[in-house]
């Protein structure tokens, strides 16, 4: 893997591209990646109790806490140590859920995973190809992702009809903005210190899209 340094910080538009291009491959390759440990922690923990996912969420925060700590630091090994952990504990924490479709309705996982493809790579190429600044963005869709967690909360204390189909569908259209603003943002990054940082994003967006589409598709979640 590249270092910043060795990539060069010389002028012209070509050196620019190259910089873009190796950024973009590095930024990739790290949500793949990632996604490789989610998939590993799915399967680890396919026969764990329901309520040990809790514990896992809080493992995540941390570790995104401290990536981007390690990133700003300059620490990028440990960064990506920790980027591995996130996807690590981010699988085992809905490995029984995935265990649940993948012995009741196999199928589903095949949708969701195919669906949310689709949807990241469209509405990631439509932000990586805006050349305009969407970090105005940011402001908005903090508090549409308060809001949705919000409703979340109501929806669980009273009931609330097909609020698992409306919490889905306003998720993907939160995630979808997010997928946009965060391939943007890849766009227009020339710092290569901020990889790790990046494509933590992008795996959160690719995370959170699937579950709403196995959510869509597995009939408005598991009953």
């Amino acid at each position: 893997m590249p270092s910043y340094e060795e990539l060069g910080f010389g002028g012209g538009a070509t050196l620019t591209r190259d910089r873009a291009h190796a950024l973009f491959g590095q930024v990739m390759g790290l949500v793949a990646v990632t996604c490789g440990f989610a998939a590993l922690g799915a399967y680890l923990g396919r026969n764990m109790a329901h309520g040990s996912g809790l514990l896992m969420f809080i493992g995540v925060l941390g570790c995104v806490i401290g990536l981007n700590i390690a990133a700003a630091r300059g620490n990028e090994q440990l960064a990506i140590v920790l980027l591995f952990g996130m996807g690590l504990l981010l699988g085992l924490a809905v490995a029984p859920i995935i265990n649940y479709y993948s012995q009741t309705n196999p199928s589903v996982l095949w949708q969701a995973a195919g669906c949310t493809a689709a949807f990241v790579g469209g509405l990631g190429a439509v932000g990586y190809a805006t050349r305009r600044d969407l970090s105005n963005w940011a402001r908005t869709l903090f508090w549409a992702l308060l809001g949705l967690i919000a409703f979340g909360l109501i929806a669980m204390l009273f009931a609330i009809p097909n609020a698992s189909v409306i919490y889905a569908v306003l998720g993907l259209g939160i995630f979808g903005a997010y997928t946009v603003f965060d391939f943007n943002r890849l766009r227009r990054t020339k710092n290569m210190t901020s990889a790790v940082p990046l494509a933590a994003g992008i795996f959160l967006d690719i995370f959170n899209v699937f579950l709403f589409f196995l959510t869509l598709f597995g009939g408005g979640g598991r009953r």
